[in-house]
């Protein structure tokens, strides 16, 4: 596939391409800072600009959005994301992954019971964000998919994972691997039966 990640320079995005490249994927990272993983193509800017979006989006066969906040901007992923399905729309790609946060929407419910609260309280304002950005991915009428991970740290992979949706019974751990949440990126966007799902993960 030819892929396009959205705040592919760091943190999961890049080892999201990392892996993508190495399973024979094209990638283009759009990227602020100009770094981006060996062997990704790169589109300098941020994808809040629709020129940046547009041409980022442009022949890809699959759009990840994995960007965080930013300084001095309320609801930058919302934003971004906003963004990146407009120009999507505009030239024709349909398949959009984004990575939330487990307690957006309704997955407070899959949390360990200690930490709901907590979450809560802590991290009320990037939840609101990715509330706001998931609402545009499900009304966007793409074929989208939502992985919603608990925390993420920066522990080596462990290769297993658990993905489930807010209908299935129990709860998730409070933590998942940066390297493990990129792997299963990567297989749900290689699995159509995955579009129109949000997925909490964990270890």
């Amino acid at each position: 596939m030819q892929i396009t990640i959205v705040g592919g320079s760091k943190g999961t995005g890049a080892q999201l391409a990392a892996l993508a490249i190495e399973a024979g994927h094209v990638v283009t990272v759009v990227t602020r800072s100009g770094t981006v993983p060996e062997g990704a193509d790169r589109v300098l800017g941020s994808a809040s600009d629709p020129a940046v979006a547009r041409l980022a989006v442009t022949g890809a066969d699959a759009v990840v959005v994995t960007v965080g906040g930013a300084k001095g901007v309320a609801h930058n992923r919302a934003a971004v994301t906003r963004a990146v399905i407009e120009q999507m729309k505009q030239v024709g790609v349909r398949r959009l992954l984004v990575q939330s946060a487990l307690g957006a929407g309704e997955s407070a419910q899959q949390m360990p019971l200690a930490l709901r609260l907590p979450m809560k309280l802590v991290l009320a304002k990037p939840l609101a964000d990715h509330e706001e950005q998931e609402a545009a991915v499900m009304a966007s009428g793409l074929d989208w998919t939502i992985v919603r991970p608990s925390g993420l740290t920066d522990k080596p992979a462990t290769g297993s994972w658990q993905a489930v949706e807010t209908s299935e019974p129990g709860t998730l751990r409070g933590t998942i691997p940066r390297a493990d949440l990129a792997a299963c990126m990567l297989e749900v966007l290689e699995d159509d039966a995955t579009i129109g799902s949000a997925l909490g993960v964990s270890s």
